[in-house]
């Protein structure tokens, strides 16, 4: 059943209502200001708020003659500071979210100045930038790979000059060694192994530049966590198809997730394909999806027609109007796309809706079901290695250890025969 779309919209003589927003320096902004909260999903009762918050800012700027070009968080604080002991806790709330998005506006805008870019001159915030360029720049690292590096050498770092002068010249395998062993044991195994991932690339990365002399990569120790030592966990068709219809869709929440838990399903997708899908990204006319897959690599796949449905469905009924490409958004204010973890956080939620507990609850449960299922149906893992987008075929190999009838063919027989 279709779902009435929410209605995003702002009248700017409501923002001409309010007392004061007539006056003072922001007086011409506040239209501008109106409008840009409702491009951005706030219902017309918040955007009155917000712009009444605005107006008591514009008159206390004129009161205390101060030009708009001068106005930043020092302002800001003041203002606050002036407000709380009038209008209680919970209003001065609102007016630090409310006046922290003006300056936002007017920023972009460049009525006022930017905030100047914090940089690290330290010795060690240098490295890391000079580090952060290598992994970019000659080894075409992932943003998100950065992320993940940068902050496990900076912490090492830190641990072993301890906001001394880094001799990198002094760094001995010892060091590193402590450091891993001590990580390692408040974290799990997946992630001690990032760690030593990241160690091994900044070693490379001295030795590179020459500013170690030996190879210490070469000494990192190895976390017990192969690829193939555990089995895919995943769900039997009867059970996906249960957490699929878990979702209401009679709502919008209940629509946009249906849609993204087909594409996990039927397609297989990585929960963060998923999540930096855009409008464009839909061939409409070839009945196809670009994915945006690992190492940046662009693929085509043909879209179900089931998936296809449901995003027609949820593009016509339950994605609020905005100016953002993204596919999948928020469904409340500020709408904006999806937060990182948001895609694994809807299959746990549909997962518990359904009333299922499997070991793993993340996106990728979805992935490795339907790569056990068509294993099952007899495809080959070339097939499955083909749609999943594998690079290695190696890293299909891990299904074949639920391959139970190919098992079964190379079975040694038991030594003591049949009893």
């Amino acid at each position: 059943m279709p779902v009435k779309r929410i209605r995003r919209s702002v009248d700017r003589r409501d923002a001409a209502r309010i007392k004061g927003c007539d006056r003072g320096l922001l007086a011409s902004h506040v239209g501008g200001f109106a409008t840009h909260l409702a491009e951005e999903g706030y219902v017309q009762q918040t955007i009155r708020v917000k712009c009444a918050i605005v107006a008591n800012l514009s008159c206390w700027l004129e009161r205390r003659e101060i030009a708009l070009a001068n106005v930043n968080e020092k302002q800001l604080r003041q203002f606050h500071a002036s407000r709380r002991r009038r209008v209680g806790v919970h209003s001065w709330r609102n007016d630090v979210s409310g006046a922290r998005q003006l300056l936002s506006y007017l920023r972009d805008r460049g009525c006022i100045a930017r905030l100047p870019q914090k940089v690290d001159r330290t010795a060690l915030g240098k490295l890391m930038a000079d580090f952060e360029r290598f992994l970019s720049s000659e080894r075409g690292l992932s943003p998100l790979t950065l992320t993940n590096y940068v902050p496990v050498v900076r912490r090492f770092l830190t641990q072993r000059f301890k906001g001394r002068a880094l001799h990198l010249q002094r760094l001995r395998p010892q060091d590193l060694h402590r450091f891993i062993l001590s990580e390692a044991r408040c974290m799990s195994r997946s992630r001690a192994k990032l760690t030593v991932t990241a160690l091994r690339s900044f070693l490379r990365f001295l030795l590179q530049r020459g500013l170690i002399k030996i190879d210490l990569a070469a000494g990192l120790p190895g976390v017990a966590h192969w690829r193939l030592s555990h089995l895919p966990k995943s769900l039997p068709p009867n059970q996906v198809e249960k957490l699929l219809d878990s979702c209401d869709r009679n709502t919008p929440s209940g629509q946009r997730d249906y849609a993204i838990l087909l594409l996990l399903a039927r397609l297989g997708l990585r929960g963060g394909e998923v999540r930096t899908l855009t409008l464009e990204d839909l061939d409409w006319e070839h009945g196809e999806i670009v994915i945006h897959g690992k190492s940046h690599r662009l693929e085509r796949l043909p879209l179900p027609r089931a998936a296809g449905r449901a995003l027609i469905h949820y593009l016509r009924y339950a994605r609020p109007v905005c100016s953002t490409r993204t596919l999948f958004i928020r469904l409340n204010a500020p709408l904006r796309g999806l937060e990182q973890t948001a895609i694994c956080c809807i299959v746990h939620r549909a997962l518990k809706r359904a009333g299922l507990n499997p070991d793993f609850k993340g996106a990728h449960l979805l992935r490795h079901s339907l790569a056990t299922h068509m294993l099952s149906k007899g495809a080959t893992l070339g097939e499955i290695g083909q749609l999943l987008r594998h690079a290695q075929p190696t890293t299909t190999q891990i299904y074949a250890k639920v391959d139970i009838k190919a098992l079964r063919s190379i079975a040694l027989p038991w030594m003591g025969g049949a009893s």
